[in-house]
Order: structure tokens, then C-alpha cells, then sequence
């Protein structure tokens, strides 16, 4: 059986961060879903999303929640098959509420990467390699 990566998020809004994910392009697993909590589904079999309300996180783990608006611990990272569809992903973000760049844009070429934030100050970076350049067939030039 293959891996799967289950991103667990605080959020202070469970229904408002349901919708946002939902417009980026994630689909709501109800069957693991609730009035505390939402399996957003990224990637089938392999990508899920947990949206926690506070209280729900609180069952997990007795540290403080920060606030992503003002600190970041983590910086979630989804590839995308070219460059048109990083800036759509950012775009779709933006219109949902999200902010958009929250960090630099990142050009080289060979690898394209930009950033948003979902209404509780998580990042996320959605990025595009030359699949030449991922697979180590054409070297990697990282432009000027």
C-alpha cells in the first residue's frame, strides 16, 4: 500500500476553511468529517488535509496553537504540473480569501515556485519542476 500524508491544521473557522480548501480544488471526505473536524481530500489515496477546530486539536496535543498570521513553524510545499497551473492554484486562492505571496516568488527556470496563505496564516507553496530537471536527465541551470 502506498503512503499517504495527513496535514492536521488548526483552524479557527471550521466551515469557512472547508469552503477555502474546497475552492482550491480539495473535495470534503464526509466520512471523516464532523462538527470538530474535515478530511479535505487533495490528492486521492494520498494527499488529505485534517481541518481541526481548536478544541479538536486540543485532543491531540497540549501545546499552544500559534497564530500562522505571526509565526510559522511549517511551510507545506504541493507540486503542480507546469508553471500555468502554479499561478492558476495561487489565483484560486487569492479569490478565495486567501492571501496571495506570502512569501517571495521563486524563479529559476528549471523550477517555479509561488505562495499562499489560507484564512488561518498557513502556508502553503505550490511549485513546478522540469520534469527533465526532477529526474536528473537534463542538468539543472538555475537562471540569472
Amino acid at each position: 500500500m502506498p503512503r499517504m500524508i495527513f496535514v492536521n491544521l488548526p483552524v479557527t473557522d471550521l466551515d469557512r476553511s472547508k469552503a477555502f480548501y474546497e475552492a482550491v480544488g480539495a473535495v470534503n471526505n464526509p466520512a471523516f468529517t464532523d462538527e470538530t473536524a474535515a478530511c479535505m481530500v487533495v490528492e486521492e489515496g494520498a494527499i488529505h488535509v485534517m481541518l481541526l477546530t481548536h478544541e479538536k486539536w486540543a485532543q491531540f496535543t497540549s501545546k499552544t496553537i500559534p497564530d500562522a498570521h505571526d509565526s510559522a513553524q511549517v511551510l507545506l510545499c504541493l507540486s503542480m504540473d507546469s508553471r500555468d497551473e502554479v499561478d492558476a492554484q495561487v489565483a484560486k486562492a487569492s479569490a478565495a480569501g486567501g492571501k496571495p505571496d506570502p512569501t517571495p516568488t521563486q524563479d529559476f527556470g528549471f523550477m517555479y515556485g509561488r505562495s499562499f496563505e489560507d484564512p488561518d496564516g498557513h502556508i502553503w507553496e505550490i511549485m513546478w519542476m522540469d520534469p527533465a530537471a526532477a529526474s536528473g536527465e537534463a542538468p539543472a541551470e538555475v537562471a540569472a
